[in-house]
């Protein structure tokens, strides 16, 4: 990635994760009043976790700015794990407040406590859906234009919102309108659950990220597509991947013929690192250049057998 592009990328991101922490701090105020004023659980339970919402932007947005930090002496491939650290702290926050909202929940169902204010709690509600779906809007344009991992689960976990603000309306509307007492605890459970969900699948991503776990194999076939068409090339193998944030490393050996010159070989590797700059922007390539059916002996991969030649064949 060029310095421009880390120019650009990192101030859209931060911007990103500072709108979110604004839409938390408003969203935490108005649930504030509209569950004190209800007594709603199903209100509790969505306050609860709009004050994640806000630790959780906090978290991101420090693991924005560190993951954006160049490279430097004690951290080579930069710093872009902060934001799968972020998420993880994310997904404990998730947790705590699930299991808080679920056990409060079912303290109400021997002790049920009636909830007024129906009308104000949905005009919440209304109000934080509106707002929420103006922030995923605005969070998706900055994906589309950086690709950072950290925005990408803070707006997974935005969507989740909606859902709750809608859940919070229903069982209003059910416990104060339709008379059904039991509406409003049992919205509480179902919001702990999608919450334990939630967190259940951000701590999959986070995961898979800090395991340097491979692209999918559609990308993989897309990019080692673009590295295959530059001529001279007689084969592709050790071809590995990982991201780390906003960030994606892909490594190859690349075999030439055992006749070429060093400056001929040198030649087409950077022919090749061109190709995949224009169709991949974003990916810091690493090519080892081997002449023509050299194998390694020094890799345990090779010998576990999971890092075939592309296609099986000479290219």
């Amino acid at each position: 990635m060029t310095q421009d592009e880390r120019r650009r990328i990192i101030p859209l991101a931060t911007r990103a994760a500072l709108a979110s922490v604004a839409m938390a701090c408003f969203l935490l105020l108005l649930k504030s009043f509209a569950a004190w004023t209800t007594g709603s659980v199903a209100m509790l339970g969505s306050l609860a976790d709009t004050a994640l919402d806000l630790l959780a932007s906090l978290v991101t947005l420090y693991g924005v700015r560190l993951a954006a930090t160049p490279a430097d002496h004690d951290h080579r491939f930069g710093h872009g794990k902060a934001e799968a650290l972020a998420a993880l702290f994310q997904v404990m926050l998730i947790t705590a407040s699930a299991a808080g909202i679920a056990w409060r929940a079912i303290l109400a169902f021997n002790d049920p406590q009636p909830t007024t204010g129906a009308d104000f709690g949905i005009g919440v509600s209304v109000i934080a859906i509106v707002a929420t779906v103006f922030l995923l809007a605005y969070q998706r344009r900055i994906i589309r234009q950086t690709g950072s991992v950290a925005i990408l689960a803070d707006n997974v976990h935005y969507q989740s919102d909606v859902l709750l603000n809608g859940s919070v309306i229903v069982a209003l509307v059910l416990d104060q309108y339709l008379g059904w007492s039991g509406a409003d605890p049992i919205f509480g459970i179902v919001i702990a659950l999608w919450l334990a969900w939630g967190a259940f699948s951000a701590s999959s991503n986070a995961i898979d990220q800090l395991m340097d776990k491979e692209w999918p194999e559609d990308l993989r076939a897309q990019f080692l597509d673009v590295a295959a068409r530059q001529p001279g090339i007689r084969g592709i193998h050790d071809f590995r991947t990982r991201r780390s944030g906003s960030h994606e490393f892909a490594q190859f050996h690349m075999e030439v013929a055992r006749d070429l010159t060093v400056g001929a070989a040198h030649d087409i590797v950077e022919a090749v690192e061109r190709n995949l700059r224009t169709a991949f922007p974003k990916v810091e390539v690493l090519i080892h250049l081997d002449p023509e059916g050299h194998v390694d002996t020094d890799n345990p991969l090779v010998e576990a057998d999971v890092t075939p030649h592309w296609f099986g064949k000479r290219l």
